[in-house]
């Protein structure tokens, strides 16, 4: 059985440092592709990831390019295309410009390599997630958005700063949209197997709570320049492991949900098994009262957000 090819679209700082956690991890075979201003950046990049190779020893093929036909027969396909946040900017602002860039994408990938797995990571997440379901025709399990992935990371930094412990030791589920409303779930939140109420007292869980959701926008601010990339690549990379591994992790993922949770066909954040096909299982949690009503209200911002997509894309 030969290597994974894996494609990463966007070669600006999460497409490249999602590059370079695969090829350290020896994931596959990487494609580096971008259309830039300067058409060799892509191959400049590449070739200093794979000039790493021997030092950090790792055997990773790391190619740079602006054609799709170097991407052919992809296994998984990464879409990190689009504009950053800039300060002040929430992921909803970049909404119109990244849906057509994602359509775009989208399209070429479906060209070339119609038999992959697409991850999503292009803001606004749930929406971008969505075209790409659309555009691409796939079957949904195997067009998924990394949004859970990064939001538990925050989640699960906060707590372990907060409380002293290893971070390995924190465990924790966040659910719903990527982005203002999402919903972290302290009813599946502990440190090692103790229940964060046990830990915590409520508001001090609840600034946590609110601190994770500002996540980004905090790092917008303090950067100026750009949003994060480091811990959204690095949760696009474990994604892209546990597919070419078939690890079976459980772990939270934008999916498409129709009759899961009622959503009625629309990605949102929930627990899911990911493996070699994919979203292989949506897990299904009984949600206490506040928890329905908090992931209701995400749903429906991601139900309004596609519908704005919708009318933007129709009225150009």
């Amino acid at each position: 059985m030969g290597r994974a090819k894996i494609t990463i679209v966007g070669a600006g700082n999460v497409g490249a440092t999602t590059a370079h956690w695969c090829a350290a991890g020896e994931l596959g075979d990487i494609v580096l592709l971008d259309i830039p201003q300067t058409e060799d950046m892509p191959k400049g990049k590449a070739l200093d990831l794979m000039e790493a190779s021997p030092v950090m020893g790792f055997d990773s093929n790391v190619t740079g390019t602006t054609s799709y036909e170097d991407t052919v027969d992809s296994d998984i396909v990464v879409i990190t295309a689009g504009l950053p946040r800039k300060p002040g900017m929430s992921r909803d602002d970049l909404l119109a410009t990244n849906a057509k860039i994602v359509t775009s994408v989208t399209t070429a990938v479906k060209e070339t390599s119609p038999d992959a797995i697409l991850i999503v990571v292009s803001n606004p997440l749930d929406a971008m997630v969505q075209q790409a379901l659309r555009v691409s025709g796939f079957p949904p399990a195997r067009v998924v958005g990394q949004a859970g992935v990064l939001d538990t990371a925050r989640y699960r930094t906060f707590l372990a700063i907060e409380l002293g412990v290893s971070v390995e030791d924190v465990s924790a589920l966040l659910m719903g949209g990527h982005g203002d409303t999402m919903v972290p779930m302290p009813s599946c939140t502990a440190v090692g197997g103790i229940p964060i109420r046990r830990l915590l007292n409520e508001e001090r869980l609840a600034e946590i709570v609110q601190r994770t959701r500002d996540g980004g926008a905090e790092i917008v601010g303090l950067l100026k320049t750009g949003s994060a990339y480091y811990a959204p690549a690095a949760a696009t990379a474990q994604m892209v492991e546990a597919i070419v591994r078939d690890k079976k992790r459980v772990i939270p993922c934008a999916a498409y949900c129709e009759q899961e949770y009622s959503v009625g066909g629309y990605y949102v954040g929930v627990p899911v098994v990911l493996g070699t096909g994919g979203v292989e299982r949506i897990i299904e949690l009984e949600l206490d009262a506040q928890e329905q009503s908090d992931f209701q209200t995400s749903v429906e911002h991601v139900k309004s957000l596609v519908s704005t997509m919708a009318d933007l894309l129709q009225a150009e």
